[in-house]
């Protein structure tokens, strides 16, 4: 069978790897550690088709040591104990055994546990392999143990290097933008690349891989790196919010639109807008919170792609909403001097007097109905536990609404001075 064109690639040595400049630039710990031919237990975390499997490779190459791979998806504990008495009969003689395990992250706590002593004891030098964030994925006595290398998507000139060998390998030619439009598609994915790249090269006619050509290997929806349990799904949400929080209507419509593309549940982004109005805008402008509200039974009613549109009306009506914190902070503050005081006893005369009984214990005595008083407000009668003492939580900001509460506020403050 032929050998698929991203394995053939595959770099074997350390001057033929693209991209992760970042880990293998001049001086960078991983670089040493290539260089040096020194291994150490790891984990590489980074999106498909970034390289986590070729630096694994390379590593064990470089430092002489005997490369073992299993995956966490096909293998279990029988598997790793192979894996372990084979690492052991290696280092009776002397030689190290570097133990790949890819997509470690779906082997359970128990599995992962079988590791340790044996990294403990030096058999193995663990190098683990993951798409989804170690600290989530790996129990602490495992990540304990390893140092986490983080890999980036490949960037458009690193897969246009990518391709150029690909189609060195091949001898077949294709045009400057039709590499870059293949770049783009690949989506930060070598892999993706060079597959795509090898489909091309065997419908291509005559040795040059054209634009129809490449249009019809790469026709169809593109599949983002989007996943609800990943990485990119929160930090996608967390950009929208901040677009929002930023008051920037454009860069928050892309981030919507980035996850609707990803496949994320509309109904999801509705919460989380609803959350956005009241913990950004809040009251200096209250209509965002009820906008947001109704974008999300407009949702509910008219389903996909319709009701999205109210959404993404929202989002716009949110960013550029005067923004204010204070009420969000207010709560905040209010918790924390719940959390760090001892329960304090309800004023006499705030508490409920529904019976003869609690007006004989003094009840509602000497309360003053605001509805009564002049202006609608009973001034200098305090409202906080007595031993407790007026508190400030609520701290309006100059936007919006909140100008003009914060001038309600400061006048019933001089109402209750003069008291």
């Amino acid at each position: 069978m032929t050998q698929p064109l991203a394995d053939s690639l595959r770099p074997h040595r350390l001057d033929q790897f693209i991209g992760q400049q970042h880990l293998l630039g001049a001086g960078h710990p991983l670089r040493i550690a290539l260089e040096e031919g020194s291994l150490h237990s790891l984990v590489l975390w980074g999106p498909p088709g970034t390289g986590k499997t070729t630096l694994a490779r390379l590593l064990a190459t470089n430092a002489e040591a005997e490369f073992i791979q299993i995956s966490a998806v096909l293998s279990g504990v029988k598997e790793i104990r192979e894996a372990v008495a084979r690492a052991a009969e290696l280092k009776r003689h002397d030689r190290a055994t570097a133990l790949f395990v890819d997509e470690v992250h779906r082997f359970n706590k128990a599995q992962q546990d079988a590791f340790l002593p044996h990294i403990e004891d030096g058999t193995i030098t663990f190098i683990g392999a993951t798409t989804e964030n170690p600290a989530f994925e790996l129990n602490n006595a495992l990540l304990s143990r390893l140092r986490v290398y983080v890999l980036n998507s490949l960037s458009v000139a690193d897969l246009r290097a990518v391709i150029d060998r690909g189609l060195e390998a091949s001898g077949k030619s294709m045009a400057e933008e039709l590499r870059e439009r293949l770049a783009e598609v690949a989506d930060g994915d070598a892999r993706t690349a060079l597959t795509l790249l090898e489909l091309a090269i065997t419908a291509a006619p005559n040795g040059e891989i054209d634009l129809d050509t490449l249009r019809h290997v790469t026709e169809g929806p593109r599949l983002r790196r989007f996943d609800k349990r990943q990485d990119d799904f929160f930090d996608a949400i967390s950009a929208l919010h901040k677009s929002v929080r930023g008051s920037n209507p454009d860069a928050a419509l892309y981030w919507f639109a980035r996850m609707l593309d990803g496949g994320c549940d509309p109904v999801y982004i509705a919460r989380r807008v609803l959350r956005m109005a009241s913990e950004d805008i809040g009251n200096a402008d209250p209509r965002a919170l009820t906008i947001a509200r109704d974008a999300w039974d407009i949702y509910e009613r008219l389903g996909s792609p319709e009701g999205e549109l109210a959404i993404a009306q929202a989002i716009v009506y949110l960013a550029c909403a005067a923004k204010s914190n204070a009420v969000y902070a207010a709560f905040k503050s209010a918790q924390q001097t719940i959390a760090n005081s001892e329960t304090k006893a309800v004023p006499l005369h705030l508490r409920n007097a529904p019976t003869g009984l609690a007006k004989s214990q003094g009840h509602g005595v000497a309360y003053r109905y605001d509805h009564d008083e002049p202006h609608g407000v009973a001034a200098g009668q305090t409202h906080f536990p007595d031993d407790l003492g007026e508190q400030r939580f609520y701290h309006p900001v100059d936007r919006g609404l909140e100008i003009k509460i914060a001038e309600k506020l400061a006048w019933l403050r001089g109402e209750n001075d003069k008291q």
